[in-house]
């Protein structure tokens, strides 16, 4: 169990007597959450399983990175939202007080609320290191906020802001009479007083407003139209979110703990690649002819990684020790039956012997089939295919080898003109992928690839509705990428909800 690490962690430092802190008694208490709201600004302090630690903070960075992702694709705000709801509703669901029986909080709401305060908890531990990681996790955070409040029922956002006790101070009838004048010529498209109302702030609070002079200016206070809340709110969102960040930084580290530093590692350089979890179920496609003489064909569904394996295989006859892995690893998780697999390298291996074959290649790809090998081996499960993420982080290729990832490993020409040999050939893509490298979005790029070439079909199951928003998530697997092209370019030829992409 987890004794509020998190509020070890990123506790503000605050001025107090240390010998009566010395000797004070920790207390952990189950908190309330009167809002679905949430500013996160006191830690959780109730207890957690090192299991929940793990999964919430996964569930919340699989958000984060899907709406990083719109933001990188110029999706709308409108585009993002519809895109992020039923990916909230599986991973992250915050429902209203009104959803409950009577508008009481109930255990499932609790719950919930309960998930994303440590959840946001969790990851702020683990993105406070560095200055672009707390940038990257403000940024996103805030727009998960923003959707949320855009979303909440009006009568409990109100109660939430009111919660908040903001420095606000409405302006009352009679000084909006008193001031009409100015006010309604400060606010630009406001006509008529009875049309807005105002609140007093100091101006330092808003000094954008001040600077485009859409505020009036008084005695040092700036009469803001309540239209600007949301603005303002959110602006308050991210100071005070980057503020606790800081605090974090410098407060002490837990690497002396082992159950958790290996988990907030792994958060961390999955913030920049999410990691694909890989199931053997969500990966089958039942009726589809995936056996050894058909890989040359099943390729045009293959990811740019594979694709360049599988060209190097085809005009080499012959691939490196880590190329070998990684295509064996995907072309089981594709479907690829051992015998199959062992037929399909055979054939192309086709400048060595059978004798040399079955010496120095038989048993690896056995091996990766769990035929042979250690304990985990003999129960038949063998090894899973690369994510992403573990493509762009392990193994680096050297000279001769073509596994890795050509959007990290190649340089931006050859690149280019891979992408344009296998049809791609817009200048706007190209364009987008290029600026994608160079900003190291490269699950990025490769997406932006998929869209384009399957813009059709994607269109196609978005306007009848057969496939959910959370069916074209980012891709993060190449085996997802070969699953969903080849159910894209094959609608209507398979079975219908079992073949359903699911990841």
């Amino acid at each position: 169990m987890i004794k509020s690490d998190i509020q070890r962690l990123d506790a503000k430092r605050r001025h107090v007597n240390e010998r009566k802190k010395q000797f004070a008694v920790a207390v952990y208490k189950q908190q309330d959450y009167p809002h679905r709201l949430n500013f996160y600004e006191l830690p959780p302090t109730s207890e957690i399983s090192l299991e929940d630690f793990e999964q919430w903070a996964i569930h919340r960075l699989r958000i984060l990175a899907e709406i990083e992702a719109c933001s990188f694709r110029n999706k709308t705000p409108q585009e993002t939202a519809a895109h992020i709801e039923p990916l909230l509703k599986k991973y992250l669901p915050l429902s209203a007080n009104s959803a409950a029986a009577g508008g009481v909080i109930d255990q499932r709401l609790r719950d919930e609320r309960e998930k994303d305060h440590y959840s946001h908890f969790i990851l702020r531990l683990a993105f406070s290191g560095t200055e672009d990681l707390r940038r990257r996790f403000a940024r996103v955070e805030t727009m998960l906020f923003k959707l949320r409040y855009q979303t909440d029922d009006g009568r409990e956002r109100r109660a939430f802001v009111e919660s908040l006790n903001f420095d606000w101070e409405m302006v009352t009838g009679d000084e909006k009479r008193q001031l009409g004048e100015q006010l309604l010529a400060a606010t630009p498209g406001v006509k008529k007083l009875d049309e807005e109302n105002w609140f007093r702030v100091d101006w330092t609070l808003v000094p954008e407003l001040v600077e485009y002079r859409t505020v009036f200016l008084r005695r040092g206070q700036a009469y803001v139209p309540m239209r600007e809340q949301t603005s303002m709110i959110m602006t308050e969102f991210t100071n005070r979110l980057e503020k606790a960040l800081e605090l974090t930084s410098r407060a002490p580290r837990l690497d002396e703990d082992d159950r958790l530093s290996p988990i907030l590692n792994h958060l961390t350089k999955n913030f920049a690649t999410p990691d694909g979890a890989y199931n053997d179920s969500d990966a089958a496609l039942p009726g589809a002819p995936i056996n050894a003489s058909n890989i040359d064909s099943l390729s045009q569904h293959f990811p740019l990684c594979m694709k360049n394996l599988h060209s190097t295989l085809r005009q080499n006859s012959h691939l490196k020790h880590f190329g070998r892995l990684q295509y064996t690893f995907f072309l089981k998780g594709i479907g690829l039956s051992l015998e199959d697999c062992l037929i399909f390298w055979r054939h192309s291996f086709k400048l060595i012997t059978d004798d040399t074959f079955n010496k120095e290649y038989k048993y690896n790809i056995r091996h990766a089939y769990g035929d042979v090998g250690g304990d985990a081996n003999r129960r038949g499960r063998g090894y899973s295919p690369y994510s992403c993420q573990k493509i762009l982080t392990e193994h680096p290729p050297g000279p001769g080898e073509a596994h890795g990832c050509p959007y990290r490993h190649f340089s931006i020409d050859n690149l280019t003109s891979m992408l344009q040999a296998t049809g791609v050939n817009e200048r706007d893509v190209l364009k987008g992928v290029k600026e994608d490298v160079e900003k190291k979005r490269y699950h990025i790029a490769c997406n932006r690839v998929f869209e384009w070439t399957h813009k059709g079909e994607i269109k196609k199951v978005k306007d009848d509705g057969t496939w959910e928003a959370a069916e074209l998530d980012t891709i993060v697997h190449p085996n997802a990428y070969f699953k969903r092209s080849y159910l894209l370019r094959n609608l209507g030829k398979m079975a219908g909800d079992n073949v359903r992409t699911k990841e």
